[in-house]
């Protein structure tokens, strides 16, 4: 009666490391929660950038408008006609 009862204690705390320690246990889940909601943040974060690259991609298919706007922005380019003015911001001085 004494084994079987020392065998009951040991295969309770064996449980009891799994359900407290091991794979699968209490601090499993609430780091694999953790870890979940950080990755839905992200998600939402990457699927608002693709609506934005998607959009510019409509805009650019459609239009010459955002291409003409795009061609000025990474290019530099004039339109025929037009006068391009640099200006120097100075302020800058290390004085």
């Amino acid at each position: 009666m004494k084994w079987f009862v020392f065998a009951l204690v040991v295969l309770f705390i064996l449980l009891q490391y799994r359900f407290w320690v091991g794979d699968g246990s209490i601090a499993h889940v609430v780091d694999l929660k953790r870890q979940i909601s950080i990755q839905q943040e992200e998600n939402i974060r990457l699927k608002t950038r693709n609506q934005i690259l998607a959009a510019e991609v409509h805009a650019l298919k459609n239009g010459t408008d955002a291409i003409e706007g795009r061609a000025r922005e990474d290019m530099g380019m004039v339109k025929e006609g037009e006068t391009f003015y640099l200006i120097i911001d100075d302020n800058n001085n290390d004085n």
